[in-house]
Order: C-alpha cells, then sequence, then structure tokens
C-alpha cells in the first residue's frame, strides 16, 4: 500500500505529466529531425557527392555461388560500409542539428535573465510587515 501512495504522490505532483509532455514532443522532434536530415539535407549531399543513396556501396569478401540445381554453396559475404556513412551522416547532422537548437534555447534564455540585475526582490509577506510597521509608526507619532 505504500508503494502505491508514493506512486499517487509522484503522479500528482506532476513529475509524470511532465516527462510523458518531454517524451511525446521528443518524439515529434526527432520526426521533424529525421525528415529535415532524409528530405533536404541528404539529397543535397548526394548531389555533392554524386550518390543518391549511400546504403548500397558494399564490398564483396566472397561471391554467392550458387549450383546447377539453384541451391546456394557459397553465402554472399559483404562489408556494408555505405550503410555505415549513412548511419554516420544521419547521426552527425542530427547531432548538429540538437546542438543548434539547444545553442538557440540557451541563448534566449540568457536574453530572458537580467544577468545585470542582481537586486533580489523583497518577498510578499516581508513587505506587507513592512507597510504594517510603517504604518503603527505614523500612528504612534501622531
Amino acid at each position: 500500500m505504500k508503494i502505491i501512495k508514493e506512486f499517487k504522490e509522484f503522479a500528482i505532483k506532476g513529475n509524470m505529466f511532465d516527462m510523458a509532455i518531454g517524451i511525446i514532443i521528443g518524439v515529434a522532434f526527432n520526426k521533424i529531425v529525421s525528415s529535415l536530415v532524409n528530405d533536404v539535407i541528404l539529397p543535397m549531399f548526394s548531389v555533392i557527392v554524386g550518390k543518391v543513396n549511400f546504403q548500397s556501396l558494399t564490398l564483396v569478401l566472397k561471391e554467392k555461388k550458387i549450383d546447377a540445381n539453384g541451391g546456394i554453396l557459397q553465402e554472399l559475404v559483404e562489408v556494408k560500409y555505405g550503410n555505415f556513412i549513412q548511419v554516420t551522416l544521419d547521426f552527425l547532422i542530427i547531432a548538429l542539428v540538437i546542438f543548434a537548437v539547444i545553442k538557440v534555447i540557451n541563448k534566449i534564455r540568457r536574453k530572458g535573465e537580467d544577468v545585470k540585475d542582481e537586486t533580489v526582490s523583497t518577498p510578499k509577506d516581508i513587505e506587507l510587515l513592512t507597510e504594517i510597521r510603517d504604518l503603527l509608526k505614523q500612528n504612534s507619532e501622531k
């Protein structure tokens, strides 16, 4: 029963909802970044390199051997270095995009925080107590 109580407290505090919202936004952001990589950046990169799809690049180590009946004597052994290049490019582009987005967010955050203003605002209850003190002082002087 203690576990259920702790879980309810956790859920009510909003931590679970914040985490769920973060995951949903992360999934949506992943779709945007994947589209940017696959539909915008890689086609431009492929024009420069001359290959549209790197996944087809392979280095054949052993050819596939088939007997007269169509049975496979030797499987094709190949190194798919093109796929590795494709995945590496995807990762680098996604990492650069995420870095750029985080950099912009941090810049906006820093802009929102006024570093030059180092004054600490007085809490509301202390302000009220100060006003009451001043009023009492004024009444006692009359």
